[in-house]
This record gives structure tokens, sequence and C-alpha cells, in this order.
């Protein structure tokens, strides 16, 4: 069985994530979607909540599993059982981003490879970050998240 992660902060999950999760998940006989608990970054959510976010976009993806996890996340992979590292690319800075960490988890695990899955061209510009100030701003994304997410987002952003 191949088993992937795909990992990521995931502050909150977006439908770019779920994109991302959907295609994955056709290719891999196993997807973890691996939120990692304490980023190097301010978070909204804290990883309990962030996990819970995750598993409800996901229910109805048979194959796919949420987990928390901490430390480098390639000795995650490993300890998963994992052979594959999933990311998602929207931009030309994320492949700069996603090269510079490819190198060093090649460095750190020779034996884990990664795939990255092009950005649904709907998705480019879609960002958890731009979410976050979108609504604070008052402006409508409903349609760029799950319906549960959009309603967490909103009880802790607006008064």
């Amino acid at each position: 069985m191949t088993i992937a992660i795909y990992p990521g902060s995931f502050d909150p999950i977006t439908n770019g994530h779920l994109d991302i999760v959907k295609r994955a998940s056709s290719i891999f006989e196993k997807l973890i979607l691996s939120v990692y608990d304490i980023p190097q970054k301010s978070l909204l959510f804290s990883a309990a909540e962030r996990v819970d976010l995750a598993r409800r976009a996901v229910v109805d993806f048979k194959n796919v599993e949420v987990v928390s996890y901490s430390g480098i996340t390639v000795e995650y992979a490993r300890q998963a059982g994992a052979k594959v590292l999933v990311r998602g690319l929207r931009a030309s800075s994320d492949f700069e981003r996603e090269f510079e960490m490819a190198l060093m988890n090649k460095k750190l695990a020779p034996d884990i490879e990664l795939v990255c899955f092009m950005a649904n061209l709907r998705y480019q510009f879609l960002s958890s970050s731009m979410l976050k100030e979108i609504i604070t701003l008052g402006g409508n994304l409903d349609d760029m998240m799950p319906q549960h997410v959009s309603a967490a987002l909103k009880r802790k952003l607006l008064p």
C-alpha cells in the first residue's frame, strides 16, 4: 500500500486544500492529512480545532485520515509508513519555498518522495491567511471553504 501524507498548518482548511486531497486520494491508497501542531507562524485555530475542521471536511473520502503531528515532517512520514509527501503549488513563490523544503527533506530522508500538485486555476490565489483577512474586513468567500469552516472563521473573527 502506498501511503502519502499531505502536511500543513491548515489554519483553516480551504477548498484549495480539499482539491489537492481529492486528487491525491485518487492516486494513493491512503492519504494522511497531517496537521502540523505548532508551525512557526501565528495561528487562529488550535491544533485540535484544525484537526476537527479538517476531519469534517474530508468525511466523504474513505481513504483519507486526519491527524496532528509535531517535529520534522519526514521523520513523522517515516513513522506513519508514508513514502510520499504531497504538496500543492499555487505560484512561483510557492515553488521556490517548496523546492527549498524538498531539497532539505531529500537530504534528511532520501527514501521519501515529493509529489506536487498544481493548484486548480480557481484556487490559484487562495490562501488561509487571505481568507481570514477578507472575513475580518466583512467580505464573503463562502464558496472558497466548506460551510462549517466559514462558520468557525466568522465565530472567531467577527464580533
